[in-house]
């Protein structure tokens, strides 16, 4: 997945204005292989609290307010995330609002809403110099930290102050976190700078976006940018001094594929299994409506079968598909005999390629193509891989085959992977809304694979145990469809 923090100077007060500028980044940003945009801090109104307190009812929002409809739009036109940072309400009219991080997903329905915990009190950056004027006289605080995961990678959300306590980006590392994203106003590049510290004492992919423009307190400096874990910094915006024509706007972008959480992390593996029993069934005789590819080496047809709820769901996927698409199923149930084949040999083949690396290290980079077997979604029954096609059943563009493996494809196996034709990005969105909606999860090395009820689909969607272990297949199962 590519990733982008948004810098421009927003409209002082001006919500719309600056919601259809955020639409245009995002449009933007997706043009440019982004899954997700990161905007900075009070961005939907700029960072003035003179103007949100003279008018609280005017410049706070909900999630579901009808000014940030272009953003939901474009998140859902071009299939990316947004983090909208506002002045968010907290309750009844007369309570204080909150600096708030609304999410966005892909479909444009919230994710989630982080609201800032720290509020500054004493003079310096973003704060007033007047008793009175202080964040946390207009402002309530947050209670809880900002959690969520998108395209098999788990962020942490922080506003400006936030990023000064270092017990912040601790919980954030200790839940999990791979990326930690940043939304800001600071003023100088000093400040800017320690995010450096703060990503190498951490080990996190740090992304911040910070404001330019004047503000309550003085001028954004810019400067949104990029550090690795190891605290350099890979990528960074212009600095703001003087107004620029425009708005000044700019597009940090930075590919975090490599932070995707993997079949063989053992997260997945420590996810507990409560087996529901939900039996396999054969796609071709219970939904002749989906199409099932032939595979010619497999005449007893254990590929073709899945659980009641895996075919359940995607007969609600085609059905959301647009005229002219439907699902082109591949594969299905994989026996696990056959399943500890395929891993062998891929680890086999990487070893070949790459004979310094150690078995971790192997059996690590295997399983971004093949699941390792004690976990495997394809031998659970939980697993489909699947393509899009014509309703004459044609192939189109994916951008690359199925089942291409990460070094065939140069990494365009990736659901997230940049470079792809417009085309090619147009339908995997297509799919991947599609089956979005109908509950199943992708695994983002593959652009093909989905599943539902496996460890994987519980670690990504926060399920506390799952639903499908391995299954042992003895010939089709009748299913009544319901």
């Amino acid at each position: 997945m590519i990733i982008a923090a948004a810098q421009f100077t927003p409209v002082p007060g001006d919500i719309e204005a600056n919601a259809a500028r955020m639409a245009a980044l995002l449009t933007e940003a997706a043009e440019r292989g982004a899954g997700l945009v990161l905007f900075s801090e009070l961005a939907l109104t700029h960072y003035d609290r003179h103007l949100i307190a003279a008018d609280p009812a005017g410049l706070t929002v909900t999630e579901d307010d009808a000014r940030l409809t272009p953003i939901r739009e474009a998140c859902r036109r071009t299939g990316v995330a947004a983090v909208v940072n506002a002045a968010g309400r907290t309750g009844g009219d007369g309570d204080r609002p909150a600096i708030s991080s609304f999410v966005l997903g892909p479909d444009g329905t919230l994710l989630t809403r982080y609201d800032k915990i720290h509020l500054f009190e004493g003079e310096g950056e973003g704060e007033g110099a007047n008793e009175g004027e202080s964040e946390s006289a207009l402002f309530a605080p947050g209670t809880a930290d900002g959690r969520f995961t998108l395209g098999g990678i788990r962020f942490a959300l922080a506003t400006c102050f936030d990023n000064s306590f270092p017990e912040v980006p601790a919980r954030a590392a200790a839940d999990g976190c791979r990326v930690y994203l940043a939304s800001s106003f600071h003023d100088s590049a000093q400040r800017v700078a320690q995010y450096g510290q703060l990503a190498r004492e951490h080990g996190l992919h740090v992304l911040l976006a910070n404001g330019t423009g004047t503000g309550h307190s003085g001028p954004g400096c810019g400067l949104s940018g990029v550090w690795l874990p190891s605290g350099e910094r890979v990528a960074a915006a212009a600095e703001w001094t003087v107004p620029v024509p425009g708005d000044g706007a700019e597009l940090v972008l930075s590919d975090v594929r490599d932070l995707i959480t993997l079949m063989a992390d053992p997260a997945v593996a420590a996810i507990p299994v409560r087996e529901c029993g939900e039996p396999l069934v054969d796609v071709r005789t219970a939904a002749p409506e989906l199409l099932v590819a032939e595979l010619r080496d497999d005449e007893r047809g254990a590929y073709a079968q899945l659980r009641e709820g895996v075919l359940k769901r995607l007969l609600a996927a085609q059905r959301a598909l647009p005229d002219g698409l439907r699902l082109k199923i591949v594969e299905g149930y994989r026996p696990l005999e056959l399943q500890r084949r395929y891993f062998e040999e891929y680890v086999d083949e990487l070893r070949a390629l790459h004979p310094d690396r150690d078995a971790g290290h192997l059996h690590q980079a295997a399983s971004r193509y093949v699941s390792p077997p004690g976990i495997a979604p394809h031998s659970a029954g939980g697993a489909v891989d699947l393509t899009l096609v014509t309703t004459e059943g044609e192939d189109v563009d994916m951008g690359t085959p199925i089942n291409a493996s990460p070094e065939e494809s140069n990494g365009a196996c990736y659901t997230g992977a940049p470079d792809l034709s417009p085309a090619a990005r147009t339908h995997r969105r297509v799919l991947n809304a599609a089956l979005d909606s109908a509950g199943l999860v992708n695994y983002p090395t593959e652009w093909w694979h989905w599943s539902y009820g496996d460890r994987y689909w519980a670690l990504a969607t926060g399920a506390d145990h799952a639903l499908y272990g391995p299954k042992e297949w003895d010939g089709p199962e009748e299913w009544d469809g319901r």
